[in-house]
Formats: structure tokens, sequence, C-alpha cells
């Protein structure tokens, strides 16, 4: 073929290949120009804190493919700047793992934490096994707040223990299961389905803390795959719904649940055996797995009139609060959803309060639905804030402008809960601050 023969593709093509190229660089340059307004925005408003686990990239190995951003569930967590990606609102990530999985590069970690704000979590091995033999951590303790992420876990923490357990005829179980949460009755299932002798303790009732959502909170975000029962579909459902759920998991499998039985010790013996004190039992087993939460106890005030019969630490049902004038004290996703919730009942009057200058520990969803219910005047917040008395009738706060009274008939106290690292400790579990770390 001779030079005009090569020369008529690129004359026939070259245009259309042109144009895809341009179409192509003007989507990648508003799609830059949007990331960057999402991280100035961030930036301003502080919210550049992730809340738990979270992706750190590596520069080196990007190359702004953008399959990270498209992975992502919960949208505008990640976006590309300069060619790489990078996150844009922090706060908004709830550690899905979606953007890792999406990588072709292997240019994402997920990590515990920041340089600016360390987060302590037990020691655990890849396979959720902690520095004392035989004692396994998983879900929402080990750090994976998701409903899925701690169903997942929990039926890999099972396999582990069950390749690793010698299994006994006397009357020492094989497995003891602390928590009936997501991670503890998936685990629950697992051992029944492999054949593990176990017990399960719990210290309140079915759920552990989804138990304690407000009512309609949505939870669960992806299918997942139960053991015994099979495929659950939901992808957003409410608490409700999710409870209804693990009682006819409970129902159609048979597992057994013992509610009631706060487990305060664990000890560990020269054979390697452990003694599990509940409130009511005592056991025996080879194995155990915490499942609970990391709530442990609640954070507290510290302020006169805390003791007072109307300060709780958790809204259970919004509609009892009607026609109250309620303070929710808290800038976490517990706390704003507890506020928009109680703005969603008519006569409620609801004021929030925080000590930093934005929410940026909560998720974007309730962030917007909390200035929604302000700009519609249906609830009060006050940031920069902080409770310094409650009395009877009202409650006192340090403002910016100064001091202030409002009135109030109940106080709801979502600023955590301490993590229980006593009782981890006396069990013999290593303690790590995660600052950016896996």
């Amino acid at each position: 073929m001779d030079a005009t023969g090569w020369m008529e593709p690129l004359f026939m093509y070259g245009p259309l290949l042109a144009g895809v190229l341009l179409f192509y660089a003007v989507r990648r340059h508003r799609t830059g120009l949007s990331a960057v307004e999402a991280i100035t925005d961030s930036r301003e408003a502080g919210l550049m804190m992730p809340a738990s686990l979270h992706p750190l990239i590596d520069p080196a190995k990007c190359l702004g493919c953008g399959a990270c951003v498209d992975a992502c569930p919960e949208k505008h967590v990640l976006g590309l700047i300069h060619g790489k990606a990078v996150m844009v609102t922090p706060s908004a990530c709830i550690g899905h793992g979606a953007c890792k999985l999406a990588c072709p590069l292997d240019a994402i970690t997920l990590v515990f934490g920041t340089e600016e704000r360390g987060v302590d979590l037990p020691y655990v091995s890849p396979d959720f096994e902690t520095n004392v033999p035989g004692l396994y951590v998983a879900g929402e303790l080990g750090g994976m707040g998701l409903i899925r992420n701690g169903i997942e876990q929990g039926k890999q923490a099972v396999d582990a223990i069950e390749r690793g357990v010698e299994r006994g005829f006397d009357d020492v179980l094989d497995l003891v299961i602390v928590g009936a949460g997501p991670a503890g009755i998936s685990a629950t299932l697992r051992a029944r389905e492999l054949g593990l002798r176990s017990e399960t303790l719990e210290q309140e009732s079915l759920g552990g803390t989804v138990a304690h959502y407000p009512r309609g909170k949505i939870v669960m975000t992806a299918p997942v795959d139960l053991p015994i029962y099979g495929k659950v579909k939901m992808r957003e459902t409410t608490k409700e719904s999710l409870l209804a759920l693990w009682r006819d998991v409970i129902d159609r499998t048979g597992i057994q649940i013992h509610y009631g039985e706060r487990v305060d010790r664990i000890e560990r013996d020269r054979e390697g055996i452990f003694r599990v004190d509940g409130a009511t039992m005592r056991i025996h087993a080879r194995a155990v797995l915490l499942a609970i939460g990391r709530r442990g106890t609640p954070q507290k005030l510290g302020v006169s009139g805390e003791e007072l019969s109307k300060v709780v630490y958790r809204l259970v049902d919004a509609e009892q609060y009607g026609g109250k004038h309620v303070l929710v004290v808290g800038g976490g996703d517990s706390a704003l959803e507890a506020a928009w919730s109680l703005a969603d009942v008519p006569g409620v009057d609801v004021t929030i309060s925080y000590r930093g200058a934005s929410f940026y520990r909560a998720k974007g969803a309730n962030r917007e639905k909390v200035r929604k219910a302000e700009r519609e005047g249906r609830l009060s917040v006050l940031l920069e804030s902080k409770v310094v008395g409650i009395g009877e009738d009202e409650v006192e706060l340090q403002t910016k402008s100064g001091s202030v009274s409002i009135d109030n008939d109940a106080v709801i106290v979502c600023t955590g809960g301490i993590l229980p690292t006593d009782f981890l400790r006396a069990i013999g579990i290593q303690i790590e601050t995660k600052r950016g770390t896996q």
C-alpha cells in the first residue's frame, strides 16, 4: 500500500477520534472542577475528617481512571483532581471499601484514623484473632461499623476459629460468642452450620446496637448471605424491618441466644481454656468471639443536673417527646439522626448543641436533613456551644455569644461511648491507636 492508502483511514476516522478525545478531555476538566469545588467546600466547612475506615490513595500508583469514584455507593466522597483520585468530602465516607475493590492498580489502602485524630482499636490479626490466642474480635468493636461488614466478619471469624480449634467431647464448648448484633448473629449461624458447639450471650436485647437506633433509621446498604438462612436482598431498610428480619432468622434456623447475660469477666487458664462469666451463666470454651459494640459506657457531660431522670443517652422513640422542649447534645450521626427525627414530630421544640464548628463527623445525608429542618424553623442549631448545667425546667449553655438559658423538658446526650478499654485490657487484649494506618 502506498502513502496515500495509509492516509485514507486517517482522513476518514481522524475527526471522529479527535472528537472522542475532546469529549473526554472536556468531561475530565469539568469533573476536576467539580472535585475542586467539593474539597474547597469541605475544607471551609471543617468536613475533612473521615469518621472511621477510609481510603488512603497512593498518588504514585493512581492513574486517574475514576473507577474508585464511580464505585463508591455514597457518591461524591472521591473525586479526580489533576488526574489523581482524592477524597473530596472525607466526612461522608462510611467505610464501604468498594473503592479499594474497584481500583485496578491497587493504589488504595483502607486505614483507620488520621494523623490529627487517632482511633483506639484492639489489635486484630487478618484472621480476626487478638494477641490473646483463641480470643477473636469481629464487627464494630474492631472498627467495622457497617452492618454488611459485621455480618461478613462474623462468618469469617468463625471460619478461622473452626480451622484452629481442637474440638473435644467434654463439657468445654468449642466457642462462646459475646454479642447478638449483626456480627454475633452471623457468627452464631456459621457456628451452627459448621457443627461447632457454641453459646451466644447478649447483655441486652436482640440486635445489639441496632436495637438502640432511632425509630425509622435507615440501615444496611447491600445484600448479604446469612449462613443457613440464605441471601438477604435488602439494600436500604429501616431499623424495625431489620430487627424483624433477625427475629425471622432465629425462628427459621432455631439458633438460641441468651439475653440479659452481660459478660464482665473472661479468663484464660494455662491449658488455653476460657472461662466466660455472664450474669447468670458460667461457660468454659476453647475460643471466644467478641462481637460487641464500641460504645461501652456512654460518654457523659460531667455537669450538674446530669443525674436527672430527664437525661438519657439514646433516642428510642421520637413520638414520646411530643409537645416538649428537647435538647440533643452531640455532633455525630446518632445526634443528628435524633435531632431531625424529633423535628419531624409535630409540637416538639428541638435544639441541637455541639462543641465543634461543624458536623464534620456525620454523614452528608444527616447534615442535609438537619439543615433542611433548620431552614424550615423546626430545629435550632447551636454550634460551638456546650452544656454547663441542667435544671428541672431549663438548660444552661455556653455559646460564642455568652451564656444562654433555654427551656427544657428532656436532654438526649449522643456524644458516643467510652471504648470498653478496661474490660479488654483485663482480658489481656492489646489496644492500638491508629493514625492513618491499617
